[in-house]
């Protein structure tokens, strides 16, 4: 049982990633813009590093490939995101996005000290 619940828990976590990925994929110049209201430095270089972190890094978890790895460095792309894209906490909305990438790291961070699971390339890898 505990099998099955890490590969959904890997499955549920990735979601968000790699659709975050797709749908910047899918607005590309919306996406620059919204980092340059950010004050993002290069968002025209930054975006490009935003979705390879966010559709390898999801697509890792998925799998279960690196998983340790990948965990981590999502968890803390989500601690960063939630400071530079959730830092008006007057604002509802932005305290909710906020906690969220911060329960979401969390989560991340568990997967990255239990590891992938059972049903994962990293078994098959013999990590």
């Amino acid at each position: 049982m505990s099998s099955i619940a890490m590969l959904i828990g890997r499955i549920l976590l990735s979601l968000i990633f790699i659709q975050a990925a797709i749908a910047k994929l899918a607005d590309v110049s919306g996406t620059i813009a919204y980092f340059q209201g950010l004050g993002l430095l290069l968002p025209s270089v930054t975006i490009w590093l935003v979705i390879l972190v966010e559709l390898v890094g999801g697509l890792m978890i998925l799998t279960g490939l690196y998983t340790r790895i990948a965990a981590t460095v999502l968890a803390l792309f989500c601690i960063a995101t939630a400071f530079i894209g959730h830092s008006n906490w007057s604002d509802i909305t932005d305290l909710q996005a906020f906690m969220k990438d911060i329960a979401i790291s969390g989560g991340l961070f568990y997967v990255a000290a239990a590891g992938a699971g059972i049903i994962s390339l990293d078994t098959r890898r013999g990590v």
